[in-house]
């Protein structure tokens, strides 16, 4: 995108968002907004914050400061109702894909529909139909979880996901746990679904090659903050400078450099072995019990 071309609509906007848990910050002062239509890839190691992220968007628990909109309206102190509206234009896929073992797959897409629409049956049955056959799953709609696959279960939740027509899909670890190939498959429906139904899309993921398939943006978190937030292209060169020019770089982008290829050298390995011998030098030691000696004279 060019700066002569008109920015696409805001859809989702996280303005100095802190999280925390057992009173330490998890998310500090997170600053993200995702456009219409375009799929941002939310990354970052393990505790980094990005699936609590993920779920402050959804509205499973309240940032502590801060706000978050949606479709330009704050998701915060929502009454009930309203905040069951709005859920009616998301979708969500879990890492498990969450689908419910005594439905069939049929069952699991319907269900969405069948509580939150008056359709008549006759419609339902379209629109699920239609749903199985986009993740490509309809010849197997009357099998149940247990009857399939790691990658046929996420693809079944995607479609339970989208049984609303929702504009904004989340993702948390789409290609978790699954097979390369499988994961390609994966990868490659999400960017078919941004294509046709023009959805927007949110993907939490710390794995590279799906993150640049399927990515417009890339959001980069590293210990509770955003660090960066930049194109797919811009990633991707910042990959690929050559080692000998990694001294010109800031220390952010060899940060996000050596995660982006997994180095096993860079900053956050250095980060963490400093880690270790601090907590080694000034944290309390624990040294194991000695049985006392037991004087021999009296």
């Amino acid at each position: 995108m060019t700066s002569s071309e008109p920015r696409a609509e805001v859809v989702i906007s996280c303005t100095n968002v802190v999280k925390r848990f057992d009173g330490r910050a998890v998310l500090s002062g997170i600053n993200l907004d995702v456009r219409r239509g375009e799929t941002m890839v939310i990354m970052g190691g393990s505790g980094s914050g990005k699936s609590t992220i993920l779920r402050l968007m959804i509205g499973s628990f309240a940032p502590d400061e801060g706000d978050i909109l949606m479709f330009g309206r704050s998701i915060l102190g929502l009454k009930p109702e309203d905040r069951d509206e709005l859920r009616k234009r998301f979708g969500i896929l879990f890492q498990s894909g969450a689908l419910f073992n005594s439905m069939s797959l049929y069952e699991n897409v319907a269900l969405p529909i069948r509580e939150h629409t008056d359709l008549d049956a006759a419609i339902i049955d379209i629109q699920v139909k239609i749903k199985l056959e986009l993740v490509g799953l309809l010849e197997h709609a009357d099998k149940f979880p247990s009857q399939i696959s790691g990658g046929m279960k996420k693809r079944a939740g995607l479609a339970r996901a989208l049984a609303l027509d929702p504009e904004i899909l989340f993702y948390d670890e789409p290609s978790a746990g699954l097979d390369p190939v499988t994961s390609a498959q994966i990868d490659q429906l999400i960017v078919d679904l941004s294509r046709k139904l023009g959805v927007t899309s949110v993907v939490v993921t710390h794995e590279m090659d799906s993150a640049f398939t399927i990515a417009d943006r890339m959001a980069m978190l590293d210990r509770g903050r955003m660090i960066m937030v930049e194109t797919r292209e811009w990633y991707d060169r910042l990959r690929k400078v050559p080692e000998a020019e990694v001294a010109g770089l800031s220390e952010a982008e060899r940060l996000i450099r050596q995660f982006l290829r997994g180095d096993a050298e860079g900053p956050i390995t250095a980060r963490k072995d400093q880690g270790q011998l601090e907590r080694a030098l000034l944290g309390p030691m624990t040294v194991a019990s000695m049985p006392s000696l037991t004087p021999t004279r009296t």
